[in-house]
């Protein structure tokens, strides 16, 4: 997403983190993928049961499609950061508008489920355009 950054920007798009992590843990995060958003931590994990993001399973965490997803990051030249402190716990992308409307909602299965920057972006300009 930080590669789309000015697009992010030009429409108007406020963009925020959120782990249950914190501590070192968030510390190392910030510092190791250079986070520019906001961090907003959910400690009691709220805002994950209100999103539906619960535990994810074994196959989706370990299976072929994270090994592949993490294998495509490394071939970028992406090093791989430490996990969080709970690997299972699943997340995902929340797209809210300025109305209060969810224009995305997508809850990951595992690492390697995430939609594009592209789907992101085509639902801000579909949003912007209501």
């Amino acid at each position: 997403m930080r590669g789309k950054q000015d697009e992010l920007e030009a429409a108007n798009v406020a963009v925020a983190v959120v782990t249950f992590d914190h501590g070192p843990m968030a510390e190392a995060y910030v510092r190791e993928t250079g986070l520019q958003w906001p961090l907003l931590l959910d400690r009691d994990r709220g805002l994950y049961r209100a999103c539906g993001m619960m535990r994810g399973k074994a196959w989706d965490l370990y299976g072929p499609p994270a090994i592949r997803a993490y294998l495509k990051l490394m071939a970028r030249g992406r090093r791989l950061h430490r996990p969080g402190s709970d690997v299972t716990q699943l997340g995902g992308d929340v797209l809210v508008d300025p109305g209060g409307i969810v224009r995305l909602h997508h809850v990951g299965s595992g690492p390697a489920d995430r939609p594009s920057i592209g789907s992101i972006l085509g639902r801000v300009r579909e949003g912007a355009g209501s």
